[in-house]
């Protein structure tokens, strides 16, 4: 099948963009594409009809990574590749790369962006998790000028998010790992490059022999990407090992409730979160104690 008509904006710079949104009679009909790996499969099945695309693949000054002290910047047209491949990215956030190595293929990752795929906000994808899981700050630009949303504010439901209809997203700011910080992804799908059937990002600082902080979010057995509060508090102040990972991952576990669909049953998905979790949590406290 071929999109249904739709009127395509090439705007140069964010301002541009956001003039164009502003100015449509109805900016609910139109769409933002990035790199167009989630939007084109859904436009080219009629899934999605929007009268207007704004096309930010030829805007300046959103792709770039840099740091700033202690958080690492990622421009929202920043292709994934190139965060994959960036040195700065692998050194300040490592989590982030290891969770792009489960995006797609290649050929996906080449044309995707880091921001596209947060702002898609698929509940199973791996990026919006990362987000969830670092505590990371959505840079977002609209008509009032720029603002910042929480990661934790920013998921609302399934394909949703806080983004307002004449607001773009430009940046992704995340939190710089420091010494005693190790964080791991995992995540179950038939087949690499498939959806994940249930997948977690977690992060670890240690103080000592101690867990000082954990974040676990886990994909794919929601509307949106998840936060196991509960797992997390039972960590915090624990010394780590088979045991409080066992009970982190069997507090995850008991506060999901997710559907079942012709992929996997929800009892399923459940089962794998919490394995995951456990399995996470070991990787990523022998990486916290190598930094330390």
């Amino acid at each position: 099948m071929k999109p249904a008509p739709f009127e395509h904006w090439a705007p140069t710079s964010v301002d541009e963009a956001v003039k164009i949104l502003s100015g449509l009679d109805d900016p609910g009909d139109a769409k933002v594409m990035a790199g167009g790996q989630s939007l084109m499969p859904l436009l080219n099945l009629r899934l999605s009809q929007p009268a207007h695309i704004v096309d930010l693949n030829a805007v300046t000054g959103i792709s770039e990574v840099y740091r700033e002290r202690d958080t690492l910047v990622v421009g929202a047209m920043c292709r994934q590749r190139t965060a994959e491949r960036s040195e700065d990215v692998a050194a300040a956030v490592p989590l982030v790369v290891e969770a792009l190595t489960n995006v797609g293929h290649p050929a996906i990752r080449n044309r995707g962006t880091v921001g596209g795929s947060i702002a898609h906000a698929d509940p199973a994808a791996e990026l919006p998790t990362v987000a969830l899981c670092l505590d990371a700050e959505l840079v977002a630009q609209g008509p009032g000028g720029e603002r910042r949303i929480a990661a934790a504010d920013f998921f609302d439901g399934f394909l949703s998010t806080a983004l307002g209809e004449q607001e773009i997203l430009t940046a992704v700011r995340f939190p710089v790992d420091g010494p005693g910080c190790g964080s791991a992804f995992a995540e179950v799908a038939r087949r690499h490059g498939d959806f994940a059937m249930a997948g977690v990002a977690v992060h670890v600082r240690l103080s000592g022999d101690t867990i000082a902080e954990a974040r676990i979010a886990v994909s794919g057995v929601a509307l949106t990407p998840v936060r196991a509060a509960d797992a997390e508090a039972a960590l915090r102040g624990a010394t780590p090992g088979d045991e409080a990972f066992a009970a982190a991952a069997a507090a995850t576990s008991a506060a999901l409730d997710p559907a079942s669909d012709l992929h996997a049953s929800g009892a399923y998905r459940t089962h794998v979160a919490g394995v995951l979790v456990r399995r996470a949590l070991a990787t990523a406290t022998d990486r916290a104690r190598e930094s330390q």
